[in-house]
Formats: C-alpha cells, structure tokens, sequence
C-alpha cells in the first residue's frame, strides 16, 4: 500500500527574520568635524544606503549613533567602539556595518579582541566596500591581509609624521601646542608677550634666591602668581590656577625659554626669541642640579643604603639596594641588577657564557663596613695625603692643615649621622667595583682636598655640597683607587665578604645574633653552677627548651676568652654565623683547637 505523499512546506512568501545593524564610523583627525556634512555623515549615508539594499533579508537600522570623530584606529580607548561591544554583549546587535575595515581598527591585535566578542555574541559585520565572507577560511585570510596592511599603513603614516617633526625642530619651529607662559603663537611661531615674559624672569630670579621648588611655589602663590590662562577654538577655557611644583620644575628647564627647542634629547637654535638670559638661566640649572643630587642622597631612614648609586661588579653591573623583613626584623642587601631586572637563574643556565659579574647579592653592613673602613684609614694616613695634597695647598702652613683635618675627619667619621656620611661618600667616591677578590675604591682626589677644607661642622651643609657637587661625568680629576683584599664567600644562603686586611674590620658591628647565642649559652652555664643538683633535663625545662639543645648550646658558654672577646667587639671570622656556632656538634674543649675549628686562626 503506498503511502500517502507528505505536503510540501509554503515557501511562497517565507517571513524574513530581523537583522539589528549597528553602524559604526570612525575619523582619525578632527579636521572638517564641525562642517554640516562631514566624513562621519558620508559613511553613514553609505552604511545606511546598503542596509537599506538588504531590507528583503529582514535588515533594520539600529538609531543608535556609534560614531568616533578625532580618534585613532589604533586604540581601543574609543567611546562609541566601547559602546558598540557592550550593546553587542548584551545582545543588542547582530550584524556590524562598517564603510572599510580600518574604520573598525587598524590593528590585528585590537581586531583579534573584537573578533572574540563578535564570535561569543554571534554577530558578524559587513564591510559596504569590501566584498568577503568572514564565516570562511578564505573570507578571514582576506580580512587579515586587508588589516595587515591598514595597520603597516598607520605604522608608516606615524614614521613619516615623527620624522617630519623631527626634521622641523631640527630647523627651531615651533611644532604645535599650547605656548608657555611669555610667549603667544602668531603665524605658527612663538612671540613674546612682555608682560608674561616678566613674570618668566621674576620666576627665574626668585629661584635663584630662595633655592627651593616648594618655597617659590609659596612665593608665587602670596604674590598672586598664575599659570597662564588658555582658551580653545571651542571656547573651552583652561589653566589660570596657582602654579604648582610639577609645573614650576617644567617652567624652570624649559629650554624654549633660552630660545631653544628641545627633541629626543638633542637641542636646537630656535626661530623664536628668547626670554632668559644665558647667566640666568646657567645659576638656576646649577642650583636645580645641586638639589638633586642632595635629594638622591638624603635619607631619613635608621638605616639608609650608604652606597646607593656607586656600587657596580667588575662586569659593569650596578649593584642595587634592597631589602627583606623577616619576623620584624630589616635585612639589607646590595643586589646585582640584572637580577631584579628578571635575568633568574633558569635565562643563566641557557646562556653560559652571558657576560656577568661574580657580586650578585651580598649583605649590605659588610660591604658598608669594608667600604668605610678603608676610606678612614685613608684619611688617618698622614703620609699618604701629604703626598695628595703637597701640589695642591697655598703653603706648607696649608698642606700641615690639610693633613690634619683629613685626620680629624677619619676619626669622626663614626659619629657622623648617616645623611652626612652619605653625603661625604657620594661626593668623595667615583665608584666601587666589587670583584671576586677585591673591593676596588675610586676617590676623586679634588674632592678629597676639599673636603679636607670644610670644618667638621659644615660637612654635609649645602655651602660645602655646593663646593664639591658631584660631576655627571667625567670631570678631569685626577682618580685615586683604594683595594682591598676581600673574597666573596657563600655562607649560608648568602654571599659574605670574607675580608683578608686586616684594618678592613676596625668598625664592623658586633653580630646581634651571635650575641644573644652566646648570653644564652652563659645564662645556661649559670644555671648549672648554681643548680643543686638538678638533672640536665630539669634544668633545661625551667629554661623552656629541650634537653639536646640545652647541652649543646651549654658548651657555648665555655669558648676561649679570646673568641668571645671578638665575638663581642664583632671581628670574628665573617663565615661565623649564630647558625653556624649553634649546630656545631664537636665543638672541642681546647682553646686552641676551638680557634682553628672556628676559623680564629
């Protein structure tokens, strides 16, 4: 029996489905944007004209306005681009039309970005003058090539737009831009306006009178001093408030006022005039230099990082501070840069034969206490700076002077507070290169003589900084270098300076924790003398610890005079750590063999 023939679906006049179109315009510059009909207008109407092309497919204009004028297709921080992706996540969209493709983005990467919103919302878009498919292979291979070039067409359009500003400050034209305060733009060059170009020198000149940012920044605000006022094509008005010190750094390096233009680190003759004058201008960058180098070296913290910004290994890598806290305790150290720089251990390994220094993480007390310690027995070496100063000094009266103050000051430097020994040492030393073996010291030797004439009470004050203002390169002194013999050890987890000379040591704090070992051990070996008769184990439970550690921590309070003599005065052995001394199981009982155990020689 046959089966009855199934009825054919109408597909006659098939109801087509609504497709929500979006149009998206975008213009790089803002030129043209205030016309009645501008670009933004002209790609619209051709969107609009092609979604009207498809209403047979159940297409409709969203009256949304997703329109970008002045802003790059290189960023994504665009507000109606950010808008559209948030309606199309939000399921507001299902078809995006553009006029080109790079009126979407000019970048793959931003195209990649939206391409994963457009997939997980199911939209896809339509280019009104480029014909593809992007549901295909070929379709986003086509897509992809098109935004290569879009994007290598920005890349050059930016070349082509930095060298031609470069190539015009090279000639002192004025490129763009509010005019700072004393000059006005007229015919695309900078003129003088007098009545702000006298507010411009008072500015200079007050700074060379108070020497200070903040107390101008006062000055200024109580003399009724303001920024410069700027008014917009649009009418928008900005600036006109109370100077502030950001703004009175720029003001005050601001070579447009010496009739220079500035780029990339080169300067140019400029075609505009100047407002201050060349002695002027000189006194403040040389008061703006002095206080930085005071502030580079200034430190209010207990225990500041003496050697910050001389310290370097023999492969030329600065060493750095920095430092960790362990059970509220601040430990110090000096770090090789590449290693805070992210070159680990694992980017070592696969290059063996990168090029780096044998210092890379050594505790900063030692090298402080090695660096300072020469240093004094410098300047305590009456031979040695009679020698330095003998051309230098007026007379013998002078050079006997010299000599005596560079002593003096060697025997007051461990009562100098840390900011003035800071200030000394950035100002005395070159740089220190930390090598495997030794720590070589570089001094300046015009330095040091100066330094030699300040009294030990303006050591530190900004008259004597002044006079011994570090140079930023390289000055034609003449150089001394001071080595000392000092190994680079690993104890423990750490790097140590093992010092060979002797007098390296004359100022290294005692170790805090060998210290307090060594009162346990001698509070232990109290309880014993005065115990009646009370077992190992009752006495180590009245102190609160075990019994093996107890009897080991015991023979601590028997070591030789003359070891815990230089424990207390710290000139043991820099490898002795507290670590070290407590798990020290054969500890000998005689003194002599205790000093060759533990390194006492």
């Amino acid at each position: 029996m046959r089966k009855p023939a199934r009825k054919a679906a109408d597909t006659t006049n098939p109801k087509p489905v609504t497709v929500r179109c979006a149009v998206y315009t975008r213009k790089s510059s803002e030129e043209g944007l205030e016309q009645s009909f501008n670009s933004l207008d002209a790609q619209r109407e051709a969107c609009d004209a092609y979604v009207a092309s498809q209403k047979s497919e159940g297409w409709i204009v969203l009256p949304q306005m997703y329109d970008d004028g002045g802003i790059s297709g290189g960023t994504m921080d665009r507000p109606a681009l950010q808008r559209l992706l948030a309606d199309i996540a939000a399921g507001l969209v299902d078809t995006v039309v553009v006029y080109k493709v790079d009126r979407l983005t000019r970048s793959l990467g931003d195209f990649a970005k939206i391409v994963e919103v457009f997939d997980a919302a199911s939209v896809s878009f339509v280019s009104v003058t480029q014909s593809f498919n992007t549901t295909t292979s070929m379709g986003r291979l086509t897509l992809n090539m098109l935004l290569s070039f879009a994007q290598f067409e920005r890349e050059v359009t930016g070349e082509r737009i930095r060298d031609k500003i470069a190539a015009s400050k090279a000639r002192g034209m004025w490129m763009g831009g509010r005019p700072p305060l004393g000059y006005e733009v007229r015919d695309r060059k900078l003129e003088i306006v007098e009545a702000e170009a006298k507010t411009v020198r008072h500015i200079f000149r007050r700074y060379t009178e108070l020497g200070s940012v903040q107390e101008l920044r006062d000055d200024l605000a109580a003399a009724g001093i303001r920024a410069k006022r700027h008014v917009s094509v649009a009418g928008n008005a900005a600036g006109g408030g109370p100077l502030g010190r950001g703004a009175l750094y720029h003001l005050l390096q601001n070579r447009l006022y010496r009739g220079e233009i500035g780029h990339k680190g080169m300067v140019y003759p400029g075609q505009h005039q100047a407002i201050v004058d060349e002695e002027l201008w000189d006194g403040v960058q040389t008061i703006l230099a002095e206080n930085r180098v005071e502030r580079s070296v200034r430190s209010g913290a207990t225990s500041p990082s003496l050697l910050a910004g001389l310290l370097r290994d023999e492969a030329g890598i600065p060493l750095t501070p920095t430092h960790a806290n362990k059970k509220g305790r601040r430990y110090r150290y000096y770090v090789s840069h590449d290693l805070i720089a992210g070159a680990g251990d694992a980017e070592e390994a696969e290059q063996p034969q990168r090029r780096r220094g044998s210092a890379r993480r050594i505790p900063a007390t030692d090298l402080e206490a090695i660096v300072e310690d020469r240093i004094v027995v410098f300047l305590r070496d009456a031979a040695a700076i009679d020698a330095l100063v003998a051309p230098r000094a007026l007379d013998v009266d002078d050079r006997r002077s010299l000599v005596g103050r560079a002593g003096a000051l060697g025997d007051a430097w461990p009562s100098l507070a840390p900011a003035t020994r800071i200030s000394i040492l950035h100002r005395l030393v070159q740089d220190i290169v930390v090598g495997a073996a030794t720590v070589d010291i570089t001094l300046r030797a015009d330095a040091v003589v100066i330094l030699a004439r300040c009294s030990l009470e303006r050591l530190g004050s900004r008259d004597a900084d002044a006079r011994v203002a570090r140079p930023d390169g390289d000055s034609g002194s003449e150089l001394i270098t001071l080595g000392v013999p000092a190994t680079l050890k690993r104890v423990g987890m750490e790097m140590r300076h093992l010092v060979d000379a002797p007098e390296a040591r004359r100022t290294r704090k005692p170790d805090r924790s060998l210290l307090r070992l060594l009162a346990r051990a001698h509070r232990f070996r109290d309880a014993i003398l005065a115990g009646d008769g009370e077992s190992i184990g009752e006495l180590a439970e009245a102190q609160g610890v075990g019994a093996p550690y107890f009897t080991r921590i015991l023979r601590l309070g028997f070591l030789a005079p003359d070891i815990t003599a230089a424990i207390l005065d710290g000139r043991q052995p820099i490898e002795l750590s507290a670590k070290r001394l407590a798990i020290t199981a054969d500890l000998p009982k005689d003194w002599n063999e205790q000093r060759r155990a533990l390194g006492f020689g």
